[in-house]
């Protein structure tokens, strides 16, 4: 199966000069934990998530004001026509639970770690993949 055929298509993106109170507001809104970050080309710059936003700026008194000061820089991306089962390794050896996928370095949709584990046939590789994402990470 390709991520084409799992990833959700209805995709928002935030510029990196939108606040973190905002980001956090429509994430809340639409029940999301991740949104990518595009410049007004619509082309990908990278990611902030519900994490970023409590590690690195909630925590920080006088901390960052803007998606850019906090946005996870380097994206970890899937394009449509990936087997899902690259998909699962690339979210199990990168530690993330969900990739933006790209074509032609504009959004298209979005995978989560959910949407493979929907798939009977994805359950086992799905916990595979979710059990190498929830150990300890070394990054910083």
């Amino acid at each position: 199966m390709r991520v084409k055929d799992l990833m959700a298509t209805s995709v928002t993106c935030v510029r990196p000069e939108t606040s973190i109170e905002q980001v956090a507001k429509q994430m809340k809104q639409e029940n999301i934990g991740s949104i990518p970050v595009c410049n007004d080309r619509g082309e990908a710059l990278g990611i902030i998530t519900d994490r970023d936003i409590v590690i690195r700026s909630v925590s920080n008194e006088n901390g960052p004001k803007t998606v850019k000061e906090i946005m996870t820089k380097t994206l970890i991306s899937a394009e449509p026509n990936m087997d899902t089962h690259q998909a699962a390794l690339l979210m199990a050896k990168y530690q993330v639970r969900r990739l933006p996928v790209l074509e032609n370095n504009q959004i298209v949709g979005m995978l989560a770690m959910a949407d493979i584990a929907r798939k009977p046939i994805y359950v086992d590789e799905a916990g595979d993949a979710l059990s190498a994402i929830s150990k300890q990470s070394t990054l910083s």
